[in-house]
């Protein structure tokens, strides 16, 4: 029953990841090819650094055909109806935001099997989640996500805390994963809508510029 719950949650970050970077893709304006590569890109990096970290090789995307097949799937769809779609940024957000809290969790879960302390699981969870989004953003000519102030890699970090808080005090282990997933997605969500941010610090030189205007 877990794996069959994993296996799902892969299922959906890879799809949903697939997507995000397809509308990403179609911003820039690149080619059908540049587009599905950036799709892939994005659905397996996360997944394709936290296998080799954890010497889980060949990592997981190239033991089947099945993943490559998801993602290019999702890319059609996504291609196929992008004409109703009327905001590509806001769906962007959307889908990278679900990608998120599916591949958070299931990097934790990664680390867990390996019988990896906490630290390390909620590590491996925040690799999973946002590094396939870094890459892209990088190809992409972007500053990625994670280095601005937006609340990004601070929400799969909350939502490992939660996990291992919850498994500590007992709670239905069957809840744990779709409560954390949840979490993670909302607590990306409303930081955007309500601007929620970290402290960006100012540079040394920006200061002395400033004293002496």
């Amino acid at each position: 029953m877990k794996e069959d719950l994993l296996r799902l949650i892969d299922i959906l970050g890879t799809v949903t990841f697939a997507i995000s970077g397809v509308f990403a893709a179609m911003e820039k304006k690149l080619d059908l090819f540049g587009i599905l590569i950036i799709a892939f890109i994005t659905a397996i990096g996360g997944g394709t650094l936290r296998d080799m970290l954890t010497g889980d090789l060949p990592v997981s995307w190239m033991r089947s055909i099945e993943t490559p097949l998801i993602i290019l799937a999702s890319a059609a769809g996504a291609i196929l109806f992008r004409n109703v779609i009327p905001n590509f940024q806001k769906t962007l957000f959307i889908f990278d935001s679900l990608g998120l809290g599916f591949f958070t969790v299931l990097g934790i879960q990664k680390g867990i099997k390996f019988g990896l302390t906490p630290g390390i699981c909620i590590a491996l969870g925040t690799i999973t989640g946002c590094f396939g989004g870094v890459i892209r953003d990088m190809l992409l000519n972007n500053i990625p996500l994670i280095f601005k102030k937006e609340i990004y890699a601070t929400a799969c970090i909350i939502g490992g805390l939660i996990y291992f808080l919850l498994l500590k005090i007992d709670f239905n282990r069957n809840w744990i994963d779709l409560v954390v997933m949840l979490l993670v997605f909302l607590i990306r969500f409303l930081s955007v809508r309500f601007k929620l941010s970290l402290p960006v610090i100012p540079s040394t030189s920006l200061r002395t510029q400033k004293k002496g205007k």
